[in-house]
């Protein structure tokens, strides 16, 4: 997956009529489908109709955070797990950490900005409501980023509830954003906020390497690997890259494997591999058909001990 940089900068439910991939409850129904193209110059692929399952309950303390990647010429939104301190509520954790952490991925990316006030709550199970200050959208982006950057804060936040089981996953979740208490506020300029929102279809990556986490430390033996792709059954190929002498890069290992098509397995791929202590990049994309070249790749640095 190619880096982008927060440097380069200049979707779910959102009141944007020009961003076909957004719609707000109670607002225009869009006509199209989530494939506007960024101003970066990539475009949402049309084979992407689903979005990311609802994360289950988990009894760790870590906080699932979205952020913004690219992979080819497409941008998507990727998760990460991340320690963040207990004092605020599970919500309000994740999304302090999306607006002022950086991703440990270097190819990763948040356009939010770390504001002074922010707030979570949750009624009926089913809607969340976050109430944040101005200063969190004090970047330039334009209208497509916008809308995703909202999906990311859309995503994380039901992605928290979702895992610490504050609200019922059996139905829809609904996401209310309020700037400093209004629902009046044109968030970067270009997204209305104030109307439930909820997770857009087809903007998780593709192909999305879930352990080991970037730059984990992992014990030697039998590593395992995890990740989901978003087409079930689908043929993916891996490669394992190591240097041994702490310079370039060179393919240790290579294989295919099938993501799982059954149901509650659905595009989860596993890998167990024996590798000895080293630096390695773990590359996995969706495997070309008829000659074409793989696509979608996501990668991920890590140690073994």
């Amino acid at each position: 997956m190619g880096r982008l940089r927060p440097a380069v900068l200049a979707g779910v439910l959102v009141l944007v009529p020009v961003l076909a991939a957004c719609t707000a409850e109670g607002g225009p129904t869009p006509t199209g489908t989530i494939a506007s193209v960024p101003a970066t110059g990539g475009t949402m692929p049309d084979t992407l109709s689903t979005s990311a399952p609802l994360e289950t309950t988990q009894s760790s303390n870590k906080a699932p955070v979205y952020w913004i990647g690219r992979s080819g010429g497409n941008i998507f939104l990727y998760r990460e797990f991340r320690d963040v301190p207990e004092q605020e509520n599970p919500v309000t954790r994740a999304l302090r950490a999306m607006m002022s952490e950086k991703p440990l991925d270097p190819d990763f990316f948040t356009p939010w900005q770390n504001p002074d006030k922010l707030a979570t709550s949750i009624s009926g199970k089913d809607v969340i409501t976050v109430d944040v200050s101005a200063d969190a959208f004090n970047s330039n982006l334009d209208a497509d980023m916008a809308a995703r950057a909202i999906q990311q804060l859309i995503y994380t936040a039901t992605a928290a509830a979702a895992s610490s089981g504050l609200i019922d996953t059996g139905q829809q979740i609904r996401v209310r954003i309020l700037v400093d208490g209004h629902t009046d506020y044109v968030a970067f300029g270009s997204v209305q906020l104030g109307a439930l929102m909820t997770r857009a279809a087809g903007l998780v990556a593709p192909v999305w390497i879930i352990d080991p986490q970037e730059s984990a430390d992992v014990a030697g033996g039998s590593v395992k690997i995890t990740g989901r792709s978003t087409s079930p059954g689908a043929k993916l190929r891996w490669q394992i890259l190591q240097s041994p002498d702490g310079g370039s890069k060179a393919p240790f290992l290579t294989g295919e494997t099938t993501a799982g098509a059954e149901q509650g397995q659905a595009g989860v791929f596993t890998l167990a591999l024996n590798l000895p202590p080293g630096d390695y990049v773990l590359r996995v994309a969706q495997a070309g058909s008829g000659g074409e070249p793989d696509r979608n790749e996501d990668t991920r640095s890590f140690r073994v001990r």
